[in-house]
Parts: C-alpha cells; sequence; structure tokens
C-alpha cells in the first residue's frame, strides 16, 4: 500500500520490525501524523473495511496525551493498547509521528518487545518532538 504519508525506508522498516515481534499474530499496521494516514500493513485473510481515517482521528489524541503524562509517578509514556473482541491495537508515539498496530492475541512481553522496537525507529527517524 504505497502512499505518500511516509518515507519508503521507515514504512519498510517499521513493517519488518513488526513482523519479526509479533509473528503471525500481526493483522495491520498503520502510520500517522497530525495530517496523514497511510496503511502500511493487512494480513491477506482480512478485509480492507477500517476507517482508518476515523481510527487516526482518535490516534491522534495520544499526541496531546503525551504531555498530560509527563512527570508521573508511572515513569515516561510507552504506547497504549486496547483490547477488542477480535484482537488488540497497540499505539506508539515519537513526537510527531506514529504508528498503531492490530494484532491476535499475545503475551504483555511481546506488546513490550513490539513498544520497545517501534520507540527506537520512530525515535531514529525522529522528526520534532512536542517539546521542541
Amino acid at each position: 500500500m504505497e502512499g505518500d504519508a511516509i518515507d519508503q525506508e521507515l514504512a519498510d522498516e517499521l513493517v519488518s520490525i513488526c513482523r519479526t515481534a509479533v509473528g503471525d499474530e500481526l493483522r495491520s499496521i498503520t502510520y500517522f501524523t497530525d495530517d496523514d494516514v497511510e496503511q502500511l500493513y493487512l494480513r491477506s485473510d482480512l478485509d480492507q473495511t477500517a476507517d482508518l481515517v476515523g481510527f487516526a482521528e482518535h490516534e491522534r489524541l495520544g499526541f496531546h496525551s503525551q504531555s498530560a503524562y509527563r512527570n508521573t509517578q508511572l515513569g515516561e509514556y510507552g504506547a497504549t493498547i486496547r483490547m477488542f473482541e477480535n484482537g488488540y491495537l497497540s499505539r506508539v508515539i515519537r513526537g510527531d509521528h506514529g504508528v498503531w498496530v492490530t494484532t491476535d492475541d499475545m503475551s504483555m512481553e511481546r506488546f513490550e518487545e513490539l513498544t520497545t522496537a517501534l520507540e527506537s525507529v520512530l525515535g531514529d527517524h525522529g522528526v520534532m518532538s512536542i517539546e521542541d
């Protein structure tokens, strides 16, 4: 799924990292910014019926949430995980871009691995942070 919201090198790296961390439980990968949204991967047994724009509107709230959780006793914000009847949505945001990944059921340790990997890639390709 090609578009212009994301550099192809970053897109390829995100897909590779998610496939490695999640394996066969990976359902989809979507990259987003305040202005754009692009689905990078969709497992072949799933329909392309998701409302990406609607999801993006909701997940963009995370750009503001990052600062709300700053300096709490919980530590630095890592990711948001949402549970659904048929799987999970995990959102990682760094600076002014983020990724949400949908998966089948998997262990918390694998979510932590996925989050750490995504944080690293998004940070390496970071644009501006919220604090800038």
